[in-house]
């Protein structure tokens, strides 16, 4: 006859020890083991909306995040105001800014292509701004969760910067700086471009592919409130 019962072993070895765990107060921390360069591209839904996870995790346990996005436009299904952006208003030390504008590059969506040039080399100069920041901050201290950006930040999240790109409105040179720039402790997200970065392999510590194998925009789905924004 089976025991189906869990050895006292592996309860040991859970996490919290085979109990359930319940929410804590957030409390202002500094991560132990954050200073990864993180990559997420693909032709899949879920590139920015993994990349907030993570930022949603990381303030969790009371840590200082930061989401510059690039090029975040949208079609005309899209509302102006974003849920992501009320969730993060919500959270305790997470913020974010938007420098692009609305419309995608080379949609032919009767945006101006100039002004994308334009917002794109604004948020290159943005990103090494914060990236400066964070260099200059204690990273292995907490950091005041009501604090502006420019007081540091623990995980900076570059979100569609890949697609900038990819468009050639950054060049892949750029990136690299972006990368080069990083301090020591932070913890740098790059999300974005349907076309692989090869050129970040030797540069990205965790690179993942978001595939798609079915999505309904394909069947005329327009972007729906909730998921897509």
């Amino acid at each position: 006859m089976s025991d189906d019962r869990t050895p006292e072993s592996a309860v040991e070895n859970t996490p919290g020890q085979g109990r359930t765990p319940e929410a804590e107060r957030i409390e202002p921390a500094a991560p132990e083991e954050f200073g990864l360069v993180q990559v997420w591209w693909g032709d899949g839904k879920g590139k920015t909306t993994a990349s907030l996870g993570m930022g949603m995790r990381a303030v969790g346990h009371g840590y200082r995040v930061h989401m510059l996005q690039f090029m975040k436009g949208g079609a005309s299904s899209v509302d102006a105001v974003r849920g992501e952006y009320n969730a993060i208003a919500a959270l305790p030390g997470f913020s974010y800014e938007n420098l692009g504008h609305y419309g995608w590059h080379g949609m032919a969506d009767g945006s101006d292509e100039a002004d994308h040039e334009a917002e794109a080399q604004a948020g290159l100069e943005r990103a090494h701004d914060l990236l400066e920041a964070a260099g200059e901050a204690d990273l292995d201290e907490p950091i005041d969760p009501d604090a502006e950006p420019e007081a540091g930040m623990h995980m900076l999240i570059l979100d569609e910067v890949l697609y900038a790109a990819d468009r050639g409105l950054l060049s892949e040179g750029e990136v690299h700086d972006l990368i080069d720039a990083k301090p020591t402790e932070l913890e740098l997200v790059l999300s974005g471009s349907h076309t692989e970065p090869s050129y970040l392999a030797d540069r990205a510590d965790l690179i993942t592919n978001v595939r798609k194998v079915k999505h309904p925009i394909d069947d005329g789905q327009r972007a729906r409130r909730g998921t897509e924004f």
